[in-house]
């Protein structure tokens, strides 16, 4: 699957955007998808995840509660809904697939990418304070 984000852009601290990762081919329900993002200088991180039919999402601490993950499966896309931005959002946010229709509170997401194996670019976010 070959992914592609968009969406970002520059937001005041409290603002909101919404991202989307748009995919290609047949089998986009086959995959459970996910939203990661890197800050200057720091590590990859994970943001959130969704299954493939949108029934179970897995979120970050740092983004729960302010952040929505979604998909829409008859247009090939997953969103990301961030409201109540911080300036500590600030980074390049890469959208990521994972072919399997397991639950990823099951399998929660570590490190900086596992287990998702398809990326996307990246689009940049930044709260201004």
């Amino acid at each position: 699957v070959q992914l592609q984000a968009s969406g970002g852009g520059l937001v005041q601290a409290g603002g909101s955007l919404r991202l989307s990762c748009a995919a290609s081919g047949p089998t986009f329900s086959s995959y459970v998808m996910g939203w990661f993002r890197q800050a200057p200088g720091k590590e990859r991180e994970f943001v959130a995840a969704i299954n493939w039919n949108g029934g179970s999402t897995y979120y970050s601490d740092s983004v729960k509660g302010r952040f929505t993950i979604s998909r829409d499966n008859a247009k090939n896309t997953m969103y990301l809904q961030m409201n109540s931005l911080k300036p500590e959002d600030t980074a390049v946010y890469y959208c990521a697939a994972d072919y399997g229709d397991y639950d990823p509170t099951e399998r929660p997401p570590t490190g900086g990418s596992y287990p998702f194996g398809s990326w996307g670019q990246g689009t940049q976010v930044t709260v201004s304070s």
